[in-house]
């Protein structure tokens, strides 16, 4: 799924070294010290997750769990995840891009307010 592997290409653009080990802490349940020590870029730890069944093209509900638990919501928002429209095709927010997942159809009651 092409749209897939761009939402992961984005994310992983808008991840820090620092973002990086908040995500891997948050999760470090998940992730042996030893592999996390390995995991060095957002593509990696990525790749991580998908390996152990923690995130696919259908799921990203554990993806987004951990980018609140990290502080960076901006990443990952209820919103779009779920399918819902979002408002504005980008924000700022605190100097970072807000990635927002355009490939998501909109639920039929999509921006009914």
């Amino acid at each position: 799924m092409a749209e897939y592997g761009t939402l992961l290409q984005d994310l992983t653009n808008n991840i820090t070294l620092e973002d990086l080990e908040q995500l891997k802490s948050a999760c470090k349940e998940d992730i042996p010290s030893e592999k996390s020590e390995e995991i060095t870029t957002g593509s990696a730890w990525f790749s991580f997750l998908e390996s152990h069944n923690k995130l696919d093209k259908d799921n990203l509900s554990y993806i987004e769990h951990i980018f609140e638990i990290s502080r960076r919501p901006d990443l990952c928002s209820s919103e779009t995840v779920l399918g819902k429209c979002p408002t504005e095709p980008e924000m700022e927010l605190k100097g970072r891009k807000r990635v927002l997942f355009h490939s998501f159809i909109p639920t039929q009651d999509c921006c009914t307010y």
